[in-house]
């Protein structure tokens, strides 16, 4: 069922930019920041009678979301079959992509040449996962409706962040994102680029990336902003008020000078190599693959200062859009999934663990995991998007959909803040969210959860001023900013866990 009991993150309540179109040459694709509010329709647009002229990408309902349990003897049947969907998706997207020509003189063609065979595929594919639950006597209903998938539209009404229906789409996202999720696909695609431009691409070209090139799935120079000409919109903490717990604990575990770079989702797609489909940061817990295992997190090794803090915290990488290929160029997560572009190493990244505004905090169980953001909200609607963009000094204003653009001297920020209400038993649950919540604007938790200690990271990098960086992503979701995410596995001793929560409760700050 859709999990719709759980609140919205805090910034997904941000207005959404007006949809700006970059038309892709000759008649061909036309790549658009749109998003649009989470409602019935999964692609925000229609499935049949629209031209793929006027389509960026493929929306499709995420199964995961449907399924409010998933018993452990089924797990791993589940989550590989999960996968497949993402993957299914992202051959039907290079399809689109590669096929621009025909889908432009035919308005038929995108229908009947793409999104009916990848509804057939669906089909056998979600009626493997009826099978596994069925075994289990966890089947849940309906899961045979979300097969079909939809064409995302351009804006052509303008303005209002709306597809051509009007719809808005909902991939059952509310409760959270795919366990396959990260799960992309290969957008190596026939993905030809104009060399020289800022961000646009040229359809004209069916092949290759030369020197200085964008990539056909985005980003396009409507996802960057000046920040200088943003009005402040972000206000301060004051999880002290009211009694409040107001100490914090940070937690320094390096900017991955290691270099551990993986498309592996150990939260969301575990067991499933390139399950991500875009490359990860990794810093803390060095032990970060699609098969780790609670125990083999325990014996990992760590990059934090505090060698009891074997965490493993983990995002998408950052790269300059420069032409220039890195050693993953032609692998998968990489290249073959459309993220090119040189990785850039942050300048810096702060962990830190705050209170709770309505009183104090417990401690966090081992191996507590917790995603924010959704990966794929460019589809999905903004429900669980958590970005969050700034430039240093100007931190009182944050993006969601939008890059900034830094004046020269200042970074480029990416802050994430987890939840930081738990439901005081279970450690995941079948969409990775619903186990944790954010907490209201008091600090206090719903549904009888409780208060853990919220991790805040921020993120920074060095990059040269203008629109030429984006993070990985999947493939259909075209860069889009608000598809940033960040990933938690906490493993804190729980020795350094109660010290984390008696200097968070008894308003310390403790840095480790």
């Amino acid at each position: 069922m859709n999990q719709k009991s759980h609140k919205r993150s805090p910034l997904a309540g941000r207005a959404i930019a007006a949809a700006a179109a970059l038309l892709l040459g000759g008649g061909g694709l036309i790549a658009i920041n749109v998003s649009a509010n989470a409602g019935q329709d999964p692609g925000g647009g229609s499935s049949t009678g629209q031209p793929a002229a006027n389509a960026s990408t493929i929306a499709c309902p995420e199964v995961v979301d449907q399924i409010p349990d998933v018993p452990q003897q089924s797990r791993k049947e589940v989550d590989r079959n999960l996968a497949l969907l993402d993957t299914q998706i992202g051959d039907s997207y290079q399809s689109l992509v590669s096929n621009r020509a025909k889908a432009a003189s035919d308005p038929d063609w995108a229908q009947k040449s793409v999104l009916d065979p990848l509804a057939d595929k669906r089909r056998t594919v979600i009626k493997n996962i009826n099978t596994a639950l069925e075994a289990e006597d966890a089947q849940p209903k309906g899961l045979e409706e979300l097969a079909e998938c939809q064409l995302k539209e351009n804006d052509a009404a303008g303005g209002d962040g709306q597809t051509l229906e009007g719809e808005g789409q909902d991939a059952g996202q509310d409760g959270g994102q795919d366990a396959g999720q990260d799960g992309g696909q290969d957008a190596g695609q026939d993905g030809g680029q104009d060399a020289g431009q800022d961000g646009g691409q040229d359809a004209g070209q069916d092949a290759g990336q030369g020197e200085g090139d964008q990539q056909v799935g985005g980003p396009s120079p409507d996802d960057f902003v000046d920040i200088t000409t943003v009005e402040p919109n972000a206000e301060g903490q004051d999880q002290g008020q009211n009694g409040g717990s107001n100490g914090t604990f940070t937690s320094d575990c390096g900017v991955n000078e290691n270099k551990k770079f993986n498309s592996d989702n150990v939260i969301a797609a575990p067991g499933v190599s390139n399950g991500a489909k875009h490359m990860h940061d990794y810093i803390g817990n060095q032990d970060n693959t699609a098969f780790s295992s609670n125990d083999s997190l325990a014996a990992g090794e760590t990059t934090c200062q505090n060698q009891e803090d074997q965490s493993t915290y983990y995002w998408p990488v950052l790269r300059l859009q420069n032409g220039q290929d890195e050693q993953d160029a032609n692998a998968p997560g990489g290249g073959q999934d459309d993220n090119i572009g040189q990785i850039q190493q942050p300048a810096s990244v702060t962990n830190e663990f705050q209170g709770s505004a309505s009183g104090d905090v417990v401690e966090m169980p081992r191996f507590l995991r917790i995603i924010t953001g959704d990966a794929k909200a460019f589809t999905n609607g903004d429900a669980n998007a958590n970005a969050s963009w700034s430039c240093s000094g100007f931190e009182d204003r944050q993006l969601t959909d939008k890059y900034p653009i830094c004046p020269e001297g200042s970074q480029v920020l990416r802050k994430f803040e987890f939840q930081s209400c738990w439901d005081g038993q279970n450690i995941d649950s079948a969409n990775h969210r619903t186990h944790v919540d954010f907490a209201n604007e008091d600090g206090s938790c719903d549904n009888g959860f409780q208060a853990i200690p919220k991790l805040v990271q921020t993120i920074a990098y060095d990059v040269p001023p203008g629109p030429g960086f984006a993070v990985d992503s999947f493939p259909e979701q075209l860069h889009k900013p608000i598809t940033d995410h960040g990933d938690f596995i906490n493993v804190f001793s729980e020795g350094l866990m109660k010290e984390a929560v008696d200097c968070i409760n008894g308003g310390q700050q403790c840095n480790n």
